[in-house]
């Protein structure tokens, strides 16, 4: 139950060949080139959901280890919510096709989640998932967390901050935690979704499965995600807000708002000249 990557994915790899098209290899290599994301002797652990775009991530950095010339490591980590049984040997297999180390975590987040009336279970569940990530990276030594984030997640968080919170965040592609001392990295920044899962299908595999978790579909993000459809389906309207996430574009806000007390005694003041 996370705000995204929520269609889980069974992966047909019998036939797995490790490679990229040319398109996405320029991306993640954008990406990483541009933010500094990869360097030599890193060891970095994929957060691996189940889902389309972290599976994706996991094969795209094992094809691009192959190829870089930047000396790293990969492993992956699956945290289990614990909302039903659930299968990973599929997401196990494709980790092993692609010499990965693939730890399933199991938690109680879900005994949790079930107990506490919540109007924002999708929120509490992520939170606790990243907790139970960062204390499994603190146990085995990893400094460099990957996510499986893409460009569409990035534009849709932008404008969610706007118009549901009233200020201007961003996805970052890489942001340092210095309470925990890790990294978190997004490697598929640059990549939309369309093409992850139109190519996803060809390379790995990609087939629909049923998501464990029961509130699937019904987290904020999913909700927006519908109502943005007309902006960041627009080619130009989504590369404009994009353009926009960026330090140096023209920016014009209005003044900081006034503390009340202040206001009011100005607003006195003015009417304080009233004959």
């Amino acid at each position: 139950m996370t705000q995204k990557d929520c269609n889980f994915v069974n992966l047909g790899v019998k036939d797995l060949k490790l490679s990229l098209p040319g398109n996405i290899s320029n991306k993640i290599v954008k990406a990483i080139a541009e933010f500094n994301l990869i360097k030599d002797g890193d060891h970095i652990l994929v957060g691996l959901s189940g889902g389309k775009d972290s599976s994706f991530l996991v094969y795209a950095l094992a094809v691009l280890r192959r190829h870089l010339a930047i000396d790293f490591d990969l492993s992956a980590v699956t945290i289990d919510p614990g909302f039903k049984e659930n299968d990973y040997s599929y997401l196990e297999n494709l980790c092993a096709r692609l010499d990965i180390p693939c730890h399933i975590e199991k938690t109680r987040i879900a005994e949790y989640i079930l107990s506490v009336n919540s109007g924002t279970p999708c929120a509490k569940c992520a939170h606790f998932r990243r907790g139970a990530l960062v204390q499994y990276m603190k146990r085995n030594g990893f400094k460099k967390l990957a996510f499986g984030h893409h460009y569409d997640d990035a534009v849709e968080t932008f404008l969610m901050s706007i118009l549901y919170s009233g200020q201007i965040l961003s996805l970052q592609p890489v942001r340092y935690l210095s309470d925990n001392d890790i990294y978190i990295i997004r490697p598929l920044i640059y990549l939309r979704e369309k093409l992850i899962i139109d190519e996803g299908r060809k390379l790995i595999g990609f087939q629909e499965k049923d998501n464990p978790c029961p509130y699937n579909e019904r987290s904020k993000r999913a909700e927006i995600k519908k109502e943005l459809g007309r902006y960041t389906h627009n080619k130009q309207l989504f590369y404009n807000l994009a353009a926009a996430m960026r330090e140096g574009v023209p920016v014009e806000l209005w003044p900081a708002e006034m503390e009340e007390k202040e206001l009011y005694k100005k607003m006195q003041s003015l009417y304080g000249k009233r004959r």
